[in-house]
């Protein structure tokens, strides 16, 4: 009996183990600076129907702006101020293992709609300072910040709009939900978020690696509390959406198979708020805009004309 608890026991602390290794293993693949993909982005080719929105932002003059986070990081961003004096701003968020040069087809975009345009390279990426990534929610406070800036240098007259996508999706939807939301804010466009880290985590546990989500997810997420300082069910887009006021557009492939599409339809329920819908047709994980790239053009224009004209 006693041998039999041993190699019980000896099991259970090897599995232990195996489990911590997996964790830390999966956690720096997750949360940590990759290098690789932080530098600028492979432009486009001439052929690709979002080329011209990239070239031209990309040749636009550009100012450089700073924030020091409650943490004591230096961020960076990109500010293109409109072609005609305004109070609207448009503050841009990327994606996981993007920068500032992924945002320039948006930063066009929202140039041609006639906003100053602020693109930051959030924590971790690009040229901004840290090693551990916010999957938006530390970010969610760097944004409060990013915010404030805009106010501080544009004016209290400020009309600004918050646009992201994937992980700058969860970014900009997490910030709406804070409660020192300056009011400026007038409205939130999240193109293909996440519903929680916890529940993407899950989700690529199996769809990128064919693994059972439980322990392993588990394990990560606590090894990001101690090191990160949040747990991947705190890091909850939802929760903060249930507690937003914003008008948001939500938009989101019907093919997406990284954030998939069904993640969409909870954030759309929980808002008491105005909102709209998009669901674009055999479009992946952040596509819309280069499969429908006029529509993408008018669905915004026609959204920000109710909320912010």
């Amino acid at each position: 009996m006693n041998i039999l608890i041993k190699w019980i026991i000896s099991i259970m602390l090897i599995m232990i183990i195996i489990l911590f290794f997996a964790g830390m293993y999966f956690f720096h693949v997750a949360q940590i600076r990759d290098e690789k993909s932080n530098q600028p982005d492979v432009l486009r080719s001439k052929n690709n129907p979002l080329y011209q929105y990239e070239h031209a932002f990309l040749s636009r003059k550009k100012t450089i702006w700073h924030e020091k986070t409650s943490d004591d990081l230096t961020l960076e961003a990109w500010y293109v101020p409109a072609s005609q004096v305004t109070h609207k701003t448009a503050i841009l968020a990327h994606g996981w293992h993007n920068n500032k040069t992924t945002m320039a087809i948006y930063g066009e975009l929202f140039h041609q709609l006639g906003y100053n345009v602020l693109i930051p390279d959030n924590r971790a990426h690009g040229d901004s300072q840290g090693n551990v990534i916010g999957y938006g929610w530390l970010d969610r406070r760097d944004y409060i910040q990013w915010l404030n800036q805009i106010i501080q240098k544009n004016g209290v007259e400020s009309s600004i709009v918050m646009y992201g996508m994937s992980m700058g999706a969860a970014t900009v939807l997490s910030t709406s939900g804070e409660d020192d939301l300056p009011k400026q804010v007038k409205a939130v466009i999240a193109d293909s978020s996440y519903t929680s880290l916890l529940d993407e985590t899950k989700y690529q546990a199996g769809a990128m690696y064919h693994l059972p989500w439980f322990p392993l997810v588990n394990v990560v997420s606590g090894i990001s509390m101690i090191r990160a300082g949040y747990s991947y069910s705190e890091a909850s887009p939802l929760e903060q959406v249930k507690k937003s006021k914003q008008p948001t557009l939500f938009i989101q492939g019907d093919s997406d198979t990284f954030v998939p599409t069904k993640m969409v339809y909870p954030l759309y329920h929980a808002l008491n708020a105005p909102k709209e819908l998009w669901v674009t047709k055999g479009t992946k994980h952040v596509q819309s805009f280069n499969d429908y790239p006029e529509l993408y053009k008018e669905k915004i224009t026609y959204f920000l004309n109710q909320y912010n004209p």
